[in-house]
């Protein structure tokens, strides 16, 4: 599913460079269950931010499903992300005054999906998550947990073959963090590849991998 060669990122920083990742060599197979570690300013954002073709690396080589994609175009990053790549993050990235349904709507529409049918799959994706009974609400008439969810669906509904998890359960209380991360297994379950950074050891148990990074390397790769 992934395969980082060497990847490297740096930003400049007055007249000098600052190397943020330091040449990454992954490989994610497909149906894995992978979480990152690491401390603030370890590079593991930056990587997930590479993963996701938010950023591209500096140097070295990416794959996704045997395609090199870091290198591609901006406009073709954002056409292979937005149809193999869903993003949950933590702070849910909802639009405050849309229903949930309309915000599971949007990935498909900027596919150029059509509005009814559109609609089905976000009313599809709602339910697959427990919120068939909440899809008219608004983010501020949910619960955190019932946002997360409305972020989950959204990831979801364009049936991508990779979800990117940022801190999912950082803005969550335990039982709720608790009832996300099995929404999650269960997709893994199913066959989704989940790549998951977080800072929570007993939210990374669910991963099959744990990769631990610091000062841009991997340290230690624990199962």
């Amino acid at each position: 599913m992934i395969e980082l060669r060497h990847i490297i990122k740096s930003y400049p920083l007055g007249k000098e460079l600052l190397t943020v990742v330091k040449g990454v060599s992954l490989t994610i197979e497909a149906g894995e269950f992978v979480a990152i570690m690491g401390p603030s300013g370890s590079g593991k954002s930056t990587l997930m931010n590479i993963i996701g073709l938010l950023d591209t690396p500096s140097d070295g080589s990416y794959l996704l499903e045997g395609k090199e994609v870091g290198s591609l175009l901006e406009n073709e990053q954002a056409d292979v992300r937005s149809r193999r790549i869903g993003f949950v993050f933590q702070s849910f990235n909802l639009l405050p005054r849309m229903s949930a349904v309309r915000q599971v709507m949007q990935p498909l529409l900027y596919q150029g999906t059509h509005r009814i049918q559109a609609e089905e799959r976000s009313v599809s994706a709602l339910q697959s998550v427990g919120l068939g009974e909440r899809m008219n609400h608004k983010p501020n008439e949910l619960s955190g947990g019932q946002q997360q969810r409305v972020a989950i669906a959204r990831a979801l509904v364009t049936n991508p073959a990779l979800i990117l998890a940022d801190e999912p359960t950082g803005a969550l209380d335990s039982r709720t963090g608790q009832e996300v991360m099995a929404i999650l297994t269960e997709l893994n379950r199913l066959g989704k590849t989940i790549v998951m950074v977080t800072h929570e050891p007993k939210v990374a148990v669910f991963a099959h991998r744990t990769i631990h990074i610091q000062d841009g390397l991997i340290q230690t790769i624990s199962s």
